[in-house]
C-alpha cells in the first residue's frame, strides 16, 4: 500500500458556488478557452450563448431584430422580444438551473435547455452587464466576475421590450484574446440562414437571407464549381440543401435548433445514409458510397424537442429521437430525404443527368488510383513501424472516450528538417501535441489528381498520420499546425504545404483544422528580464521597456531556439495564425494566382509587393551592429 501524506478528512471536502466552479472549470461550461485563434474558441461560445437567448425569442414569435456590437474587448447583444420578467433578472443570469427553458410550453425547440449560458458568460467576463425592457419598465443588473456590484431599482421608459446584455471576456481567463472578424461573421450569418425573417444587424452591417439553407450553400461553393444547381428542400422542421462540386472530399453544415453543430452527430449521420439510400434506389445501382458522397456539399437543419448534446457547447448531436414521442432522428431524416429528394430528380432529369455523371466520375477515379492506393497503404504501414516521421501524442481528436478538453487541444505540428522537430519534441506536450518530420520542400501538387497522394511518399504518410484518406470524420488532430522557418525557404515550405491541404482536403481547410506557428523573431533580455518578439516593432517596444543596453538575440530558424524556450512559445502562451478562406475566396483561382504558371498578373503582384534589396538590408537584424547578440545604443 502506497503511502499518502496527504490527509483526507472532512476538510479535504470543498463546495463551491456557481460562480467559483465556472470559473475554475471552465471546459466544463463552454468547451475550451483560447485565444480566439479557432471559431471554437471560449470567447466565441460567450458570443453565441448569448445570441442563442435571443434567437429563442425570435422563434417563438417575439422579435424580428437583433442589434450585435462587437469591437476588440466588448459584445452587446440587444434583441426585441419579450424581455426577462424583472423580478427574475438576476436570477437568470446568477443562479444555475435557473430559466424559462424548462418550460416547453414557453420554448419549444430551444437550443438552450439547462439554465447555464448566461451564467457561464457572466462568470467568465471581467464586466457583465443585464438590461430588460418589458411593458414600460427596465431593469439594470451589473456584475464583475460574476459577482454582483450593482443592483438598480425598476425605472420608467420608453424603449421597446426585449433585452440588452454587455459584456467584457476576462482577460485573466481568456489571455491574448483577440476576436477575428471572419468568425463572428461566420457566426452570425448561420444564424441568419437558420431563421427567415430576421433581421440581424452587426457593426453596421445587416444580415438577413430569403432561401435559408440555398443561401448559404451558395455563399460556401463557387457557382463556377457546381455540377449542378443547388437543390433545396424544406419541410416541417427539417430543411436540407445538396449539390456536388469539382472538389475533392465532402462538406457538410449542420444545424440543431439553429446551433452549428461543427461536429456532427446523429442528425449528420443520418442525412448522409439517407443520401446514399436514396441515389442507390433512384439510379437502381449499387453505387460505392464513397462515389456517391465524393464532392458533396451538403447542408441539413433539423428542430427537435429537448435535444441531447454530447457537451455544453453543443458541436455534436447526440439525440437518438426528434421528441419524447416522435419517430428517430435516423427515420426521420431518411424518410424526408428519401421522399423529397426522389420526387425532385424525378422532375429535374437535368439535374439526375449531372449528378450521375458526377457519381461515375469520381467512380472511374476511384479505380484508376486503387492499385496504387493499395501499394500506398501498405507502404505506410510499414514506414510507421521503422521510421520516425510522426511522433504521436496520447490523446486524439477522434477518440471519443478522451476528455472533451483534451481533444479540442490535440494538435500536429508539420516541421522541416531533424533540428526543428527535435526542438519541438523535446518541449511539447506528450499529452495532445504531435510531431510529423518533412523531408525537404513537399511536391508543388497544383493542378494534379489524387493519384499524386498516393505516389509522393510524404504526402502518403502524412494522409496517414492524419487519418483523412476517406474524409476528415476519423481527423486525429483538432488543429494541423504548419510550422516552418520564417525565411524564404519556411515560406515556400508553406505555401506548399498550404497548396497541398486546399488542392487535395480543402473542407479539412473550410472547418478550421489548419493553422499556421507563430513564433519569435527576437529575444530582447536585460539580467532582470526576459522579452520575446514578434515583429519588429514588438523589439522597439521591449528595447524602450528594458533600456540600459539589453541584449539582443535574432532568431534566424527553428532550430536554433532551444527546447526549453521552445516549450513556452507551443504552451499555454501559443501564437496561431488561423488559415481562413473568406467567403469570396475561390480556391482554383487562389492556387491558380499563387502556384500556377508565371502569369503576368502575378509578376505584377510581385514586383507591387518586392523588397529591393536596400529595403531588405535595413529590415535585416543582420546589419545592425551584431548579427545574433547586439547591444542597443
Amino acid at each position: 500500500m502506497a503511502n499518502n501524506p496527504v490527509n483526507y478528512t472532512e476538510d479535504s471536502i470543498k463546495s463551491l458556488d456557481w460562480r467559483e466552479h465556472i470559473r475554475l472549470r471552465p471546459g466544463m461550461y463552454i468547451g475550451k478557452l483560447g485565444d480566439g485563434s479557432a471559431q471554437d474558441d471560449g470567447i466565441y461560445v460567450l458570443v453565441k450563448e448569448v445570441v442563442d437567448n435571443s434567437i429563442d425569442e425570435h422563434m417563438m414569435g417575439y422579435g424580428r431584430t437583433i442589434d450585435i456590437k462587437i469591437s476588440e474587448h466588448r459584445v452587446e447583444v440587444r434583441d426585441y422580444g419579450r424581455g426577462i420578467p424583472l423580478g427574475k433578472v438576476i436570477d437568470c443570469v446568477s443562479k444555475i438551473n435557473t430559466g424559462g427553458k424548462y418550460d416547453s410550453g414557453a420554448f419549444q425547440k430551444s437550443v438552450g435547455l439547462n439554465g447555464v449560458g448566461t451564467k457561464a458568460v457572466n462568470a467568465l467576463s471581467e464586466y457583465f452587464k443585464v438590461q430588460s425592457f418589458r411593458d414600460g419598465e427596465s431593469k439594470v443588473a451589473e456584475f464583475e466576475k460574476g459577482v454582483l456590484i450593482q443592483d438598480k431599482k425598476i425605472e420608467k421608459t420608453s424603449e421597446r421590450n426585449g433585452t440588452k446584455v454587455i459584456f467584457s471576456p476576462d482577460s485573466t481567463v481568456f489571455k491574448n484574446y483577440h476576436f477575428i472578424p471572419e468568425y463572428l461573421e461566420n457566426q452570425i450569418w448561420n444564424y441568419a440562414y437558420l431563421n427567415a425573417g430576421l433581421t440581424i444587424n452587426y457593426n453596421g452591417k445587416k444580415y438577413f437571407s430569403d432561401k435559408g439553407l440555398y443561401d448559404l450553400l451558395s455563399n460556401k461553393v463557387d457557382e463556377e464549381s457546381i455540377r449542378y444547381p443547388i437543390i433545396h428542400l424544406k419541410g416541417n422542421d427539417i430543411e436540407m440543401a445538396l449539390t456536388h462540386s469539382n472538389q475533392y472530399g465532402e462538406e457538410y453544415y449542420s444545424f440543431v435548433n439553429g446551433q452549428f453543430t461543427t461536429q456532427g452527430g446523429t442528425h449528420l449521420a443520418a442525412f448522409r445514409e439517407a443520401i446514399v439510400k436514396t441515389v442507390r434506389e433512384f439510379y437502381k445501382k449499387d453505387f460505392d458510397a464513397s462515389d456517391i458522397r465524393q464532392s458533396v456539399v451538403g447542408a441539413i437543419a433539423v428542430r427537435v424537442q429537448e435535444p441531447v448534446f454530447e457537451s455544453q457547447t453543443k458541436t455534436k448531436l447526440g439525440s437518438q429521437n426528434v421528441g419524447p414521442e416522435g419517430p428517430t432522428l435516423r427515420t426521420f431524416v431518411n424518410d424526408f430525404v428519401k421522399t423529397e429528394l426522389d420526387n425532385y430528380l424525378h422532375k429535374n432529369p437535368a439535374t439526375a443527368d449531372a449528378l450521375l455523371k458526377r457519381i461515375l466520375q469520381s467512380e472511374r477515379e476511384r479505380k484508376e488510383i486503387s492499385g496504387i492506393k493499395k501499394l500506398a497503404n501498405e507502404r505506410a504501414k510499414k514506414a510507421n513501424l521503422h521510421n520516425k516521421k510522426l511522433r504521436d501524442c496520447r490523446v486524439h481528436y477522434d477518440d471519443n472516450k478522451a476528455d472533451e478538453d483534451l481533444k479540442n487541444n490535440t494538435m500536429l505540428f508539420i516541421t522541416e528538417g531533424d533540428s526543428a522537430s527535435g526542438s519541438i519534441t523535446k518541449s511539447r506536450d506528450v499529452q495532445t501535441q504531435a510531431v510529423f518530420s518533412l523531408r525537404g520542400k513537399p511536391l508543388n501538387c497544383y493542378g494534379m489528381t489524387k493519384k499524386v497522394v498516393y505516389e509522393n511518399e510524404e504526402f502518403n504518410l502524412l494522409q496517414h498520420a492524419l487519418n483523412i484518406e476517406d474524409g476528415i470524420e476519423g481527423l486525429r488532430y483538432r488543429k494541423i499546425v504548419i510550422a516552418t522557418d520564417a525565411d524564404v525557404d519556411g515560406m515556400h515550405i508553406r505555401l506548399l504545404i498550404m497548396t497541398y491541404f486546399l488542392q487535395f482536403f480543402p473542407d479539412l481547410v473550410k472547418n478550421g483544422h489548419l493553422f499556421i506557428l507563430d513564433t519569435p523573431l527576437f529575444r530582447v533580455r536585460n539580467k532582470k528580464e526576459t522579452i520575446y518578439c514578434y515583429s519588429d516593432e514588438e523589439r522597439q517596444r521591449a528595447i524602450h521597456k528594458l533600456g540600459n543596453k539589453p541584449e539582443i538575440t535574432r532568431f534566424k530558424g527553428l532550430g536554433e531556439i532551444s527546447p526549453e524556450e521552445f516549450g513556452k512559445f507551443i504552451g499555454e502562451d501559443i501564437r496561431l495564425e488561423p488559415i481562413i478562406l473568406r467567403k469570396d475566396t475561390k480556391i482554383a483561382d487562389l492556387l491558380g494566382f499563387y502556384m500556377g504558371k508565371n502569369t503576368p498578373d502575378r509578376q505584377n503582384f510581385i514586383i507591387k509587393n518586392l523588397k529591393v534589396e536596400k529595403d531588405l538590408a535595413l529590415d535585416d537584424p543582420k546589419n545592425e551592429p551584431e548579427a545574433e547578440e547586439e547591444e542597443a545604443a
